[in-house]
């Protein structure tokens, strides 16, 4: 899809579908690095649309900025998402049935963008991730997504990312409405076979 705002790897549906699977990969890799997570999840009615982030990082790609300095990198990232999903379903492909997936900062991006984003897709998927701002997602978010599907996983060994902070922060948002499955599981900074195999089954479920 060399048209769109950010450089992709678009894997097609082995059966003709408009549903759309976007992922979004962590600080320092690409959208290379989940080139595996298709043929695992398995979906032979899904297209994936793996997307690289806008910033250089040490061979690899960031969404924004280490902390303190994220908010620019932020807004400019969601800005760049939604004109890539203004563009994709637009015609091409049905939002009701699609899917936001992240890890790490890609997590981070599934809710400071996609709930902020004004259509509703059927799911969203955030692992290993943290939130930015809770509160001030709750203010400005799109309040029609907070009855959306989301799943939100994490691992209680993460050492990247303190799992009682992200933990904390999911809670908030569940305590202002949010519709929020949270997993967690015996993992570091990765992701694992139960917990792929769960995303698969939510998915699925979702999708009927």
């Amino acid at each position: 899809m060399n048209d769109l705002p950010l450089f992709n790897i678009f894997v097609p549906s082995k059966i003709p579908s408009k549903k759309l699977m976007i992922i979004l990969h962590g600080r320092g890799d690409s959208a290379k690095g989940f080139t595996w997570l298709p043929q695992v999840l398995g979906f032979d009615d899904m297209n994936y649309l793996l997307l690289d982030a806008p910033y250089e990082y040490f061979g690899g790609c960031s969404w924004y900025d280490l902390p303190p300095n994220q908010m620019i990198g932020i807004a400019h990232s969601s800005s760049l998402l939604a004109d890539t999903l203004d563009e994709l379903f637009e015609e091409e492909y049905d939002v009701s049935q699609s899917f936001l997936f992240g890890f790490s900062q890609g997590a981070l991006l599934t809710f400071e963008f996609g709930a902020r984003y004004e259509k509703q897709l059927a799911g969203y998927i955030g692992v290993s991730g943290y939130i930015y701002d809770a509160e001030n997602l709750l203010k400005e978010m799109n309040p029609a997504l907070k009855n959306a599907n989301w799943l939100a996983t994490h691992g209680t060994s993460d050492e990247v990312l303190p799992f009682e902070v992200s933990k904390s922060q999911i809670e908030t948002l569940q305590a202002g409405g949010f519709n929020i499955d949270f997993q967690t599981y015996d993992k570091p900074h990765t992701m694992v076979e139960v917990e792929v195999a769960h995303i698969k089954e939510w998915m699925q479920d979702k999708m009927n």
